[in-house]
């Protein structure tokens, strides 16, 4: 089949078509930002990639008219804690005209299950986007969720930086309602299981795993099943917005996501029904088992995707390519370079710089700029990276998003989204005669910004002095940085 993939570079998006290739699917990936598609040449050349912003005017010319299914895998809830509503109504009934002129026969559509009375603006939102794809002349395939639990997935993630980091919690009331977690495996399973499956055409299902647990449960789960134990008391006094600073400074979660998962976790979500999971033959795992998943894909180092890669995880929304051109006037420049010997073993610790493997130099120190900035508003370090030793366009990096990685022609490139009165880029590269270039680029915003640059002055000379001398790995006294 030629199915339609849209936000293909998603947490699900990206984990479908990573299930759907091996199926022998010809697949059509939609994305707002071709250079950010994180993955690999063998499977780009698979695929076919085209570029949308569902927000802006629809251009239907732009989707083949051959195309037999598609996966609507669109959300805006991370980008806005006011307004996401209206654009996740816009962004499906510009996807309606997008298909209108194709031959798609299903629509598949991953919501939020919604079975209470009064539903969080969350869930109020993907029941419209599930009404407004009902008025497209195809046949809707609707699966609705609630915690999806996986590798890289944001509820995982916060459990877990919740469990790993605070063993005495004191949480708001929230804490109490109940959800039906599901693991992302048994997601995937339904969402393939379902395409082009004529008994689940014009039909909804809830999915859901079997236990029905608390959010103080699925803690207490998570901490039982990694071996420690945690403390969890609630108090009824905790508002929405303090519950939402307190998991926006604890987590790595934005403030804006916080906001909305902290109001959407004041509703019960529970399924009503095992139809499709009777339909399909699907047996879905515990909580606990998801968890265990979970963390074999971590030790392993194969987590696909990850939320904090999305981009209204940082400072920006859209186009990297504004960035990618480091600019050369009324900047301020810190540049080093070193003669290296091994110029492959430097690119793979270049490769894997950030997250658990660190800056190579003064790691406290950039822990303390990145508590700083979550302070401040920003970002922070929590985010850390999705794989140990392999970084796309458009990942996130600790409190840098990166720009170009390319390692044929051994350069890589990051910029800062951290909060700073000005831009900042961060570069390696390695040049034909074995000599790393390291260089940090500072457009100041005023004289604030200046004042800025110069205050950092004394960290800087001693943190990328070291950090290219640890990079290059040679002895000290071989190690002579040049500076301009």
């Amino acid at each position: 089949m030629k199915v339609l993939l849209t936000g293909a570079n998603g947490y699900i998006g990206m984990r479908v078509l990573h299930s759907l290739l091996p199926l022998g699917h010809e697949l059509v990936c939609v994305v707002r930002d071709e250079k950010r598609l994180s993955v690999p040449p063998d499977i780009r050349s698979q695929i076919e990639i085209i570029e949308i912003d569902f927000l802006e005017e629809a251009d239907p010319d732009k989707i083949p008219h051959d195309i037999d299914a598609a996966y609507y895998l669109i959300h805006s809830m991370t980008s806005s804690t006011t307004d996401f509503d209206e654009k996740e109504a816009q962004a499906a009934k510009n996807f309606l005209k997008y298909v209108e002129p194709t031959g798609v026969k299903q629509v598949i559509y991953l919501g939020g299950i919604a079975n209470n009375e009064e539903l969080s603006k969350h869930l109020a939102s993907r029941k419209n986007v599930e009404n407004i794809l009902k008025e497209g002349d195809f046949h809707l395939t609707v699966l609705r969720a609630g915690i999806i639990v996986g590798s890289g997935s944001s509820s995982f993630e916060i459990i877990r930086d919740l469990c790993e980091k605070l063993p005495v919690m004191i949480c708001p009331k929230w804490v109490l309602t109940r959800s039906q977690p599901i693991a992302i495996r048994d997601v995937l399973k339904f969402l393939t299981g379902v395409l082009g499956n004529e008994a689940c055409y014009d039909d909804g299902f809830d999915i859901a795993g079997p236990n029905v647990l608390s959010y103080k449960q699925m803690l207490q789960l998570y901490a039982k099943t990694r071996g420690f134990k945690n403390w969890i008391f609630t108090v009824p006094v905790m508002t929405p917005k303090l519950s939402s600073y307190w998991l926006y400074f604890v987590t790595s979660t934005s403030y804006k996501l916080a906001m909305n998962l902290v109001d959407s976790m004041k509703t019960e979500v529970i399924a009503k029904d095992k139809r499709l999971q009777e339909m399909l033959g699907i047996k879905t795992h515990t909580y606990v088992e998801a968890i265990e998943m979970a963390f074999i894909k971590i030790e392993q180092n194969m987590v696909v995707s990850s939320w904090k890669d999305s981009m209204v995880s940082g400072r920006f929304k859209k186009d990297l390519n504004k960035y990618i051109r480091v600019p050369s006037y009324g900047v301020l420049r810190d540049h080093k370079s070193i003669q290296i010997q091994d110029p492959e073993a430097v690119l793979e610790r270049i490769w894997r710089i950030g997250g658990d493997t660190g800056w190579y130099y003064g790691d406290w120190m950039w822990k303390i700029r990145g508590f700083l900035d979550k302070l401040a508003g920003g970002v922070g370090l929590r985010r850390g990276r999705t794989h140990p030793d392999k970084i796309f366009p458009g990942d996130s990096l600790d409190f840098w998003r990166v720009l170009l990685a390319d390692k044929e022609n051994k350069r890589l490139l990051l910029f800062a989204e951290m909060r700073l009165p000005g831009e900042a880029w961060l570069e390696f590269d390695i040049d034909e005669n074995k000599v790393l270039h390291q260089t940090a680029t500072f457009r100041p915003r005023g004289l604030w910004g200046r004042l800025y640059w110069y205050a950092m002055v004394p960290f800087h000379y001693f943190i990328f002095d070291q950090m290219i001398k640890n990079i290059a790995t040679v002895p000290l006294e071989d190690s002579v940085p040049v500076n301009d």
